[in-house]
């Protein structure tokens, strides 16, 4: 018997693998086991998943361009430093910053070309075209500088160990204007801002002003934001010239009421949206002393390289208007495209437009190390002074800017289209360290022939009062803007001129008081005719039909601040509450902002008018919140000049 068959013998290979380890080095396994895994993942659990990668790239992205846009300000803050460093301005510390709040309103609603005479209501209006690509370009760019101009303004205000206070700074003593060859200014000392250590709190009557303002600014900020004009009772905007005036008109307020939320929102609308690349027509005179008077006396209070920066570019596009054959310069400048010219209407300027350009140009000049400027402004002054058809040193209404000569012989008049060429003969002669005598001649010479052709005295009250002359027949009228007069000649008294002339501001003080006193709402008409005669009449006062509109003029309280300021009498400061008062009761509109009335004659219905012009929030509301301070150190006048529009340059110390 033969023993079982052996089992059938099978070769085999035994391949153990090793967990994470493949023929590839586990690439292949882990890839498979990888989207297994993914797939094994609810469709919520994938959709998660995916939105937080696409956030992490986000954030990522974002951390790049941030760090990026700030290497690029770091490299460009020591150029920009160096092109723009002011001469040793008088400098306030920064306000803490607040958040950006309001909206920037982008369209501009369709408008008319205007014109009108200092501080005098548009009629017409110019729409800044909106949307063009270059302007886009030029927002991209400034809103990259912007980081070097906050940069700027916070690193000094921490370096000079200052904090926020309202205005009561001197400039550093040694100012000194531009010189023949022009250089780049030295950098501000810290010594440059003298800063009270206890400033005095804010009265009752300077909170009142506070009060105004927010509720002025308030009705701008909601319905006409960095837009010209409010309209308060329509809720609406107009536009002048597209440019924001009433913000930037407001800006020195703001910081010398101690706004520091107002302020900062308006900052960061002039860094972000203040764009002068626009093809508008811009009056040369408004526009100097509103817009570029405005950001100077911004950067002299606040110390913040902005609004220089913006003062300079501005001030370029305005030069075209002086390229006249007499140097005498058009009264109209398109900023976008450098084309100036005449009023439609004639080839004549106003004087006062053209002689009251000087203290904003010269300061300029001395700002950039640019003699452009004051170069170009002062060859004005200096062929006006030598031209014929003066009357005693009064001057005519017009000049021709192809001759060069005056027009319209034998008119004179301290009112519209004259007034500020005497205020600013006085104003550059304080400006410039009391050195320019030719200055202070021509207006010693036109104080004379005040005196002498345009005073008279009405009945039955014996008020003194500017009238004007017409080819030698004298006009018992005076403008409202010739109120302006009492607190110039009080400044000539305080800085040496002869004692007359304060007796001369105090009769006229009076006398603008009158104007407001004897009218029904307690605020004055535009134009006042004064009763000459023994009469019945028991006013001084007459007003026609077409002159008793009340447009929220400073010139009075203007002059109130200097009296009380030069003199400490209390009175100028109740009459100032006083006016405040009827402000408040004729011309404030319950949702925001202050209304120009029609008729200051009839309380019941005084007629708003649908417009707050921009001076009330840079003049009259200033010139109040000033004149109810106590405190001479509040821009002293010893320090300190103001152009026409209220806004303070500062004096120009013997070096």
């Amino acid at each position: 018997m033969y023993p079982p068959p052996a089992p059938a013998r099978r070769d085999f290979i035994s391949v153990t693998l090793s967990p994470g380890r493949s023929y590839d080095g586990g690439q292949g396994l882990r890839r498979r086991s990888c989207w297994r895994k993914w797939k094994q993942l609810s469709r919520l659990q994938r959709t998660v998943v995916l939105f937080l990668l696409v956030v992490v790239m986000l954030f990522g992205l974002l951390s790049y361009v941030h760090v990026a846009d700030e290497w690029t300000a770091v490299d460009s803050r020591s150029a920009a430093a160096g092109q723009m460093r002011p001469a040793n301005p008088p400098v306030l510390p920064a306000p803490q910053k607040a958040a950006e709040n309001p909206e920037a309103v982008a369209g501009l609603s369709p408008q008319k070309p205007q014109r009108h005479f200092r501080r005098g209501p548009p009629n017409l209006q110019i729409r800044a075209p909106d949307g063009d690509p270059q302007e886009r370009r030029q927002d991209r760019a400034q809103r990259r500088a912007e980081v070097v101009g906050e940069a700027g303004w916070g690193a000094e205000a921490q370096r000079d160990g200052l904090s926020w206070r309202g205005a009561g700074t001197k400039p550093q003593q040694g100012t000194e204007p531009p010189g023949k060859k022009a250089e780049l200014p030295a950098r501000p000392s810290p010594k440059a801002a003298r800063i009270q250590a206890n400033p005095a709190p804010q009265n009752e009557r300077q909170k009142a002003v506070v009060d105004a303002f927010l509720h002025a600014w308030a009705g701008y900020r909601k319905f006409a934001w960095g837009h010209d004009e409010l309209k308060p009772l329509t809720r609406s905007f107009s536009e002048w010239f597209g440019l924001g005036l009433t913000l930037i008109d407001a800006l020195d307020t703001m910081w010398i009421l101690g706004l520091k939320k107002e302020f900062q929102e308006a900052r960061n609308w002039v860094s972000k949206r203040l764009l002068f690349q626009k093809d508008v027509d811009v009056n040369l005179f408004e526009s100097t002393i509103r817009i570029l008077g405005g950001l100077l006396s911004a950067f002299h209070l606040s110390g913040d390289i902005l609004f220089l920066k913006k003062a300079e570019d501005f001030g370029n596009r305005l030069m075209p208007a002086f390229r006249t054959p007499s140097k005498i310069p058009y009264s109209d400048v398109n900023i976008g495209t450098g084309v100036a010219h005449p009023p439609r209407w004639t080839s004549d300027s106003t004087v006062a437009e053209v002689t009251s350009i000087q203290l904003e140009f010269r300061e300029l000049s001395r700002l950039t190390g640019d003699k452009k400027f004051q170069e170009a402004a002062e060859e004005v002054t200096r062929r006006v002074h030598a031209l014929h058809g003066k009357l005693d040193g009064l001057v005519p209404m017009f000049i021709n800017t192809n001759s060069g000569s005056f027009t319209h012989l034998g008119v004179f008049t301290l009112g519209a289209r004259a007034d500020s060429y005497y205020e600013y003969l006085l104003k550059q002669w304080i400006q410039g360290g009391k050195k320019e005598r030719q200055l202070l001649e021509d207006y010693l010479e036109a104080v004379d022939g005040i005196r002498k052709h345009l005073l008279a005295r009405s009945e039955p009250r014996k008020l003194t009062f500017v009238g004007e002359l017409n080819h030698g027949r004298f006009s018992a009228k005076m403008d409202h803007l010739v109120c302006f007069l009492p607190g110039t000649l009080a400044l000539g008294a305080h800085h040496g001129l002869p004692a007359e002339h304060m007796e001369l501001a105090q009769a006229l003080m009076d006398t603008c008081y009158q104007m407001y006193r004897q009218m029904e709402t307690g605020l004055s008409p535009e134009i006042a005719h004064f009763n000459l005669h023994h009469t019945k009449i028991l006013k001084d006062v007459q007003v026609k039909a077409a002159d008793r509109h009340n447009l929220l003029r400073p010139e009075t309280v203007e002059s109130l601040f200097y009296l009380y300021r030069l003199t400490g009498d209390r009175k100028y400061q109740d009459w100032g509450w006083e006016i405040l008062h009827s402000f408040n009761t004729y011309t404030r509109v319950p949702s925001g902002g202050y209304s120009s009335i029609s008729n200051v004659q009839d309380p019941r219905h005084p007629q708003p008018r649908d417009k707050m012009e921009s001076f009330f929030l840079g003049e009259t509301l200033k010139y109040l919140y000033l004149l109810f301070s106590d405190d001479p150190d509040l821009l002293s006048l010893d320090t300190y000049v103001f152009n026409t529009e209220a806004h303070p340059l500062p004096i120009w110390a013997p070096s």
